[in-house]
């Protein structure tokens, strides 16, 4: 297999398995901004305002619990059985949310789109592991990148087109043909060899852990909204979860072939690039959940205007992480990361200092430098985590480190929910009042730069290897696809 660096892109040989992961990434990647800008048309169309949230909620929580599983069906199946299945449940929910009549039928059928997108967007990053040689990924991992810089633009002017054309079932089904394409070309350019042995699959922990995720998942999006946090069915939800969760360690602990392998968090690189990744995920989630809010309710700009601020924050991702490389491999993984979350910091330090003065541009300036540090942050992280674990066990490596993220998210949305709440609920009007939403969000801007802060300390506690330019530049092993 080509190793050179020049061989990366849509003309090399392995260009059309680099076009069809883009697409592939690009199902999640569009979906998750284009459903929020049909809510209002939706909700008018079948009702069910009051709970609109869970279309969200439940995608979120089905994509995240499903992680795990997926990750270490592939390193048992391989990466393209466990993808293109992703990409067929996905195909199937979008048909069915296309069809919905009923809020709950929706929900229902985000689940199943959820599961997909749980399948998806892991193997993409995977399968780009496995291909791809060390000194590579760094620029893959941009293309990937750039797909989401990409929906952050297409997804809520193609959600805001629809919704203004009273055609907002066609936010779903413009993911028939971006399915149907993606898995053909999966299945025509991408071919691996799979040793084939006869495995135990972890039942019983997968059922643990889904159950123990899902009801702390949940417990973290619904406090404080659905119930009280102090509420006996917070209470129950937090600690039946917390029970399943400690039942789960002690089933893999005895496990053959565990789903999630306890080794994940016992090596030290593994575990702080875990917990950098579910730093990442509150970042994120923080700024992309209230950037907008703050700037519609403090200078009352438009949504277009608004969202095109928080863009910012996704095009810095990908111009950083497709550069990384040339870091990482001059001055290692560690030392790349920090520079990254020191950038990050910088940004986050500037939104939070200037929230109560609030400006369209420095806003989006600031969304830009937390960006420019996050692919700085994300990528070498992520690789590092890749380049040392061999092929039957980098499935589950990449799916820990996405599955951490969505916790950081989930986590995130609700402390940062819970902040921004008690600060509405302690003024007149609310949300409507500007110098609430104002306070609010300023209040959520200091608590994403704390989280910022705290991942510092992750990225420093990572292991001082040797620089990735003295390691073996091929990796990929017989069973990766030619």
């Amino acid at each position: 297999m080509t190793t050179n660096t020049d061989a990366v892109g849509f003309r090399s040989e392995r260009g059309p398995i680099l076009i069809a992961l883009m697409l592939t990434t690009g199902l999640v990647a569009i979906d998750s901004t284009i459903v929020a800008t049909a809510v209002p048309s939706i909700v008018h169309d079948i009702g069910g305002f009051s709970s609109f949230p869970w279309l969200f909620s439940a995608y979120m929580l089905a994509q995240a619990v499903s992680v795990p599983v997926y990750a270490k069906l592939s390193d048992m199946v391989g990466r393209k059985p466990i993808v293109l299945a992703g990409i067929g449940l996905f195909l199937l929910g979008s048909i069915l949310c296309g069809f919905a009549l009923t809020m709950p039928a929706l929900i229902a059928f985000r689940v199943l789109q959820g599961l997909g997108a749980g399948a998806v967007q892991p193997m993409a990053i995977t399968i780009a592991g496995d291909i791809y040689s060390l000194t590579e990924r760094a620029k893959v991992q941009g293309y990937l990148a750039s797909v989401w810089a990409i929906s952050s633009v297409v997804g809520p002017t193609l959600g805001g087109v629809f919704a203004s054309l009273g055609i907002w079932r066609g936010i779903f089904f413009i993911n028939i043909p971006l399915c149907i394409l993606a898995g053909w070309m999966l299945i025509r350019t991408f071919h691996e060899n799979i040793e084939r042995a006869r495995h135990r699959i972890d039942y019983l922990g997968s059922a643990l852990l889904t159950g123990a995720m899902t009801l702390l998942i949940l417990g973290a999006l619904e406090g404080g909204q659905a119930w009280a946090w102090n509420s006996p069915v917070s209470i129950a939800v937090f600690g039946i979860g917390a029970v399943l969760l400690v039942l789960f360690v002690l089933a893999e602990r005895r496990a053959s072939e565990p789903v999630l392998p306890l080794w994940v968090v016992s090596r030290r690189l593994l575990l702080t690039t875990t917990l950098v990744s579910f730093g990442v995920g509150a970042i994120i989630l923080g700024l992309t959940s209230y950037v907008p809010t703050y700037l519609e309710g403090s200078l009352s700009v438009s949504p277009v205007l608004a969202g095109l601020a928080l863009a910012a924050l996704t095009i810095g991702w990908p111009i950083s992480a497709s550069q990384s490389g040339r870091l990482y491999l001059r001055i290692g993984f560690r030392n790349t990361a920090v520079i990254g979350i020191l950038i990050s910091v910088t940004g986050a330090s500037v939104l939070a200092l200037t929230a109560h003065t609030p400006t369209l541009l420095l806003v989006a300036v600031s969304c830009f430098v937390v960006g420019l540090g996050m692919g700085l942050v994300a990528t070498p992280t992520l690789i590092s985590a890749q380049s040392s674990v061999e092929w039957n066990e980098r499935g589950v490596v990449t799916g820990t480190n996405l599955f951490a993220r969505s916790i950081g998210s989930a986590l995130g949305v609700a402390v940062f929910g819970a902040v921004a709440n008690a600060l509405y609920a302690g003024t007149p009007n609310g949300a409507s009042n500007p110098h609430a939403t104002i306070e609010a969000s300023a209040a959520v801007f200091l608590a994403v730069l704390v989280v910022t802060v705290l991942t510092v300390v992750a990225v420093l506690a990572m292991p001082a290897a040797k620089r990735p330019a003295q390691a073996s530049a091929q990796e990929t092993s017989a069973k990766s696809a030619s």
